[in-house]
C-alpha cells in the first residue's frame, strides 16, 4: 500500500504495508552507507560557499521534474511543470534531451512506470522507475540525473528488482540510466552485474537500519 503525501517529490511517499504498518523506502535504508563522493562534494559545495541543503533541493526538484517527463513521454502524456522555475525546467528538458538520444538506439515496450510497490515479505518500499521489453529482455531502468553512478545506486535498483520479482514478473536485466542536465552532458548506461551479491548487500542495510532505530528508541 503507498500513500503519496505531496506530488513532488517521491521522498514524500509513505510505504505501508497491508496491516498499515509503515516500513522505509529504499533511499532510507541506503542510508546507512557510507557515501565518500558524496562527502567531498558536499565538502566543495562548503569551501565555494553554496548551501548544500538548498543546492540539493534544487537539484531533487530538478530530478523529480525529470523524471516525471521521461514517464509522461513514455505514455504520450503533457507534463504539467507549473510547479517548478525556468531554470529547473530548462535543466530537465535538457535530461530528457539525453533520455531521447538514448532512445534512438533503444526501443522499450512500456510495461510499468512510476510505479510505487511495497514488499510484504522484507518489509520496505520502493518507486519503479520504469520496466519494459527491451530487445526480447524484460528490463528494470532506473533514471539518474546526478554526475555520475555510484555503487550505492546499484545496490538501489537491486532493491527494486527484488519487489519486481515479489509482485511477479521475471526481471532480465536491470539498468542504471544516468541522463545530464546540461547540454554536453549526454547520457551514460550501465547494465548492473553480481545481482544476487548487491541484494545480500541490500539484505544486510536493512537489517543494520532496523537495529539502528531499535537502538535508538530505546
Amino acid at each position: 500500500m503507498v500513500e503519496q503525501v505531496t506530488k513532488r517529490s517521491r521522498a514524500h511517499i509513505r510505504y505501508t504495508l497491508k496491516d498499515g504498518t509503515i516500513v522505509p523506502g529504499v533511499t532510507t535504508i541506503l542510508s546507512v552507507l557510507n557515501k565518500p563522493a558524496l562527502v567531498k562534494w558536499a565538502n566543495n559545495l562548503g569551501l565555494q560557499g553554496i548551501d548544500s541543503s538548498k543546492y540539493v533541493d534544487e537539484k531533487a526538484a530538478i530530478g523529480t521534474l525529470t523524471h516525471q517527463m521521461i514517464a509522461d513521454y513514455l505514455q504520450r502524456k503533457e507534463t504539467d511543470t507549473s510547479e517548478y522555475s525556468k531554470v529547473q525546467i530548462d535543466q530537465a528538458e535538457n535530461a530528457v534531451l539525453s533520455f531521447l538520444e538514448w532512445e534512438k538506439t533503444h526501443h522499450i515496450e512500456l510495461v510499468l512506470i512510476e510505479e510505487p510497490m511495497v514488499s510484504e515479505l522484507y518489509k520496505f518500499g520502493g518507486t519503479i522507475d520504469c520496466l519494459g521489453q527491451m530487445n526480447g529482455s524484460l528490463c528494470l531502468l532506473d533514471f539518474k540525473t546526478s554526475s555520475g553512478i555510484f555503487p550505492e545506486m546499484m545496490i538501489q535498483v537491486v532493491a527494486y528488482r527484488q519487489l519486481l520479482i515479489e509482485h511477479g514478473y521475471k526481471v532480465d536485466q536491470a539498468i542504471i540510466l544516468r541522463v545530464g542536465r546540461t547540454p554536453d552532458e549526454g547520457f551514460e548506461d550501465r547494465l548492473i552485474n553480481e545481482l544476487d551479491r548487491r541484494w545480500q548487500i541490500f539484505e544486510h542495510c536493512l537489517e543494520i537500519y532496523r537495529l539502528q532505530r531499535e537502538v535508538k528508541n530505546g
